[in-house]
C-alpha cells in the first residue's frame, strides 16, 4: 500500500470517541443520535451533529479502529477454541497438539553455508560465531510461526465459522465520482487510488477481472487520492477528469494505468491518442479546472482516516492494506450473500 503523509492526521483525540460511540451500537448507555451531547465547553453543549459537520468521517474512523481491534481478539479467541477442541479430540494438551503437528512441519536447521550467507545480510559488527545462535533461533521462530499459521488455516477450513461482529459502514457519496456498472447493483465498490502508486498499478488487472466477473452485480467507482510524495499524481488525476469532461474518463483512466506515463507532455499525448479535443483538454489541464474536484475527493479520504492507496469501500465497509483479488472477491461474495440491492442503494448516495 502507498502510505500517505496524512498518517500524521490520525490523532489521539479522535480515538477517545471510540468507547462512547462503538458501544452505543452494542447496547451501552453511551449517547447516540445526531442530537446527542458529547461534550460541554463553558456551558456550551457540543453534539454529534456539531462534530460530524466538521468531521464527516471522524466517527467512522474511530469505530473502524475499534472494530479492527475487536476482530483481532475474536480471531485469537476462535483460534484458541479450535486448538482446545482439537486437543480434546486427540486426547492431548494444546502444547502436545502443537508439538505433534508442527515439529514435523518445520525443516531442519540451515547448513553452515546457508547460515553464513544469511549472516552477510545481517547488520551487525559482531563476528559470525557470536551471533550464529541468534540467527538459528530467529530462523526457527519464523518457520514455527509459518507452520502454526498453516495448521490454524487447516483447522479453520474444517470448521464453519461466522464472526458476528458487525463492521462499521460509512455512507458513500458517488455524486461526483465516475462509475462503471449497473446503477442499482447489489455491491458498490469505491476505490481510492493514486495513478502513480505502484500498488494501485499492480492491482488494476485484478479490479478489471472482478468487474468482468461480476458484471451487473457490481458498481465500481474511482476516487482520486494523489499522494504528495508522487510528483505526477495530481496532474494525472486532473487529466482523467479533463478527459471525462469530453466523455472519455474510463478510456483515459485505463490508459494511465496501462502505460504508467504520467508526465504532463505524456498526459497531453494520451488525449491525442484518444482523439479528444486537444485544445480544450490542454486548457483544462493547464488551468487546473479539475483541481477542486480532486481536492474534495482527497478531503473525503482524509476524513475517513484512510491511510494510503489503494483503499476500498465495499457497500460502506473499509478495506485497505494491500488488498488482493482473492480478498476483494471474498468481500463481494459476502455482500452478495448478505445484502439486498435495496441495502446497497441505501448505502451509496447517488
Amino acid at each position: 500500500m502507498c502510505k500517505s503523509v496524512f498518517l500524521k492526521l490520525l490523532t489521539f483525540g479522535l480515538s477517545l470517541f471510540v468507547s462512547n460511540f462503538s458501544f452505543a451500537e452494542t447496547g451501552s448507555s453511551a449517547p447516540s443520535g445526531s442530537g446527542a451531547v458529547i461534550a460541554e465547553v463553558d456551558g456550551a453543549k457540543l453534539t454529534v451533529a456539531d462534530f460530524e459537520r466538521k468531521n464527516p468521517g471522524g466517527f467512522f474512523h474511530a469505530r473502524n479502529i475499534y472494530y479492527e481491534a475487536q476482530r483481532k481478539v475474536v480471531d485469537q479467541f476462535i483460534d484458541q477454541y479450535l486448538l482446545e477442541r482439537q486437543a480434546k479430540k486427540e486426547g492431548v494438551t494444546v502444547e502436545q497438539l502443537l508439538r505433534n503437528h508442527l515439529d514435523s512441519a518445520i525443516p531442519k536447521d540451515p547448513s553452515e553455508e546457508a547460515l553464513r550467507v544469511y549472516y552477510e545480510g545481517v547488520e551487525t559488527t559482531q563476528p559470525y560465531e557470536a551471533v550464529r545462535g541468534q540467527i538459528v533461533e530467529a530462523i526457527r521462530q519464523r518457520r514455527l510461526a509459518k507452520a502454526r499459521s498453516t495448521y490454524m488455516d487447516s483447522l479453520r477450513k474444517e470448521a464453519k465459522i461466522a464472526v458476528l461482529i458487525a463492521q462499521p459502514r460509512a455512507p458513500m457519496d458517488l455524486a461526483n465520482a465516475p462509475v462503471r456498472g449497473r446503477a442499482n447493483a447489489p455491491v458498490v465498490m469505491v476505490e481510492y487510488a493514486d495513478y502513480e502508486c505502484p500498488y494501485c498499478q499492480q492491482l488494476q488487472p485484478a479490479l478489471d477481472k472482478l468487474q468482468a466477473e461480476y458484471k451487473d452485480k457490481l458498481t465500481f467507482a474511482f476516487k482520486d487520492f494523489p499522494l504528495p510524495t508522487h510528483a505526477n499524481a495530481q496532474k494525472a488525476s486532473e487529466a482523467a477528469h479533463c478527459a471525462g469532461a469530453q466523455g472519455k474518463y474510463w478510456e483515459y483512466h485505463d490508459l494511465l494505468f496501462s502505460t504508467k506515463q504520467l508526465a504532463v507532455p505524456q498526459l497531453k499525448e494520451h488525449a491525442r491518442t484518444l482523439k479528444l479535443d486537444s485544445q480544450a483538454f490542454d486548457k483544462c489541464l493547464d488551468t487546473g479546472e479539475q483541481a477542486a474536484l480532486i481536492k474534495g475527493q482527497a478531503a473525503e479520504v482524509i476524513g475517513f482516516g484512510l491511510q494510503g492507496t489503494p483503499s476500498f469501500m465495499i457497500n460502506g465497509r473499509f478495506f485497505g492494506n494491500g488488498s488482493s483479488y482473492e480478498e476483494l472477491r471474498k468481500i463481494i461474495e459476502e455482500e452478495l450473500g448478505a445484502s439486498s440491492p435495496a441495502q446497497a442503494r441505501d448505502t451509496a448516495k447517488r
